[in-house]
């Protein structure tokens, strides 16, 4: 008579400790989801924050490439525009004072030889 206690007893105590297991699980998963669906959430927040951010430094990038695209062009120009005022001023130099044109052109390609040949005999030494 004494085992039927003990076994009604026992069989109580494991379905006690069955349905505490089974609560435990339940509030291990909806904790699981609970964090699952914050992190969700403020990864969308997340999103939402970083998107206008994105779209601004693009646009910027954008208006910098194209700063700089009008600055290339614009230096460009302005070295064409010297360079043919530099052609003209030489043409007309040229004309005005033919034989010192000649003497100047024959002085600077007389230095530029001297120049290369002290070159070249600094790498032969070398």
């Amino acid at each position: 008579m004494s085992l039927n206690p003990i076994t009604d007893k026992s069989g109580n105590m494991i379905e006690q400790a069955s349905h505490t297991a089974d609560q435990a699980i339940r509030a291990t998963q909806q904790a699981a989801n609970s964090a699952v669906d914050s992190a969700a959430g403020s990864l969308q927040d997340l999103r939402h924050q970083t998107a206008p951010m994105l779209e601004r430094a693009s646009e910027r990038v954008s208006a910098m490439a194209h700063h700089g695209m009008d600055s290339v062009r614009e230096t460009s120009h302005q070295i064409r525009v010297k360079a043919e005022h530099a052609s003209d001023t030489t043409v007309n130099y040229i004309r005005q004072e033919p034989v010192k044109a000649v003497l100047i052109a024959a002085a600077t390609g007389a230095a530029l030889m001297a120049l290369v040949s002290l070159v070249a005999r600094s790498r032969d030494r070398s």
